[in-house]
């Protein structure tokens, strides 16, 4: 059988990005598992699932208009500490919550000050060409 929409796929996977940079995997811990042509999955990732079966093995190449999107300079916010549900100290770098109107939003700290920190609100794999080694293990 092979992947189409409205199939049941479990996968394991290895991610980095095109400067070779580890990013994460999903050896050693269960395989992913999503329903085919439901946007349940990075767009190009699943573009590239389509018509493998069970057993393959292939690298997977994912431009940022097909994964996480382009970086957006503009997408840097000055936000109240007392906005945060993490609390402090804070770290450039990192991952924080931060409380919104839509419920709480992962974003990255980008500046520390004493009242408020600059968030970047890209995902962190915005503007990155992604590559995935994948390994389905069952349609």
């Amino acid at each position: 059988m092979t992947i189409a929409d409205d199939k049941v796929v479990t996968f394991h996977y290895k991610l980095r990005d095109s400067e070779g940079t580890f990013t994460e995997s999903s050896e050693g811990a269960s395989p992913v598992v999503y329903l085919h042509g439901r946007n349940n999955i990075v767009p190009g990732l699943e573009t590239e699932m389509v018509g493998k079966k069970s057993g393959d093995k292939f690298t997977a190449t994912v431009t940022p208009a097909q994964g996480y999107g382009e970086r957006n300079p503009d997408a840097i916010q000055r936000v109240p500490v007392k906005h945060l549900a993490t609390r402090g100290p804070y770290a450039v770098g990192q991952m924080v919550a931060v409380n919104t109107s839509q419920g709480l939003r992962q974003a990255q700290v980008a500046k520390v000050g004493h009242f408020n920190v600059d968030l970047d609100l890209n995902h962190p794999l915005a503007g990155k060409t992604l590559l995935f080694d994948i390994e389905v293990v069952e349609v």
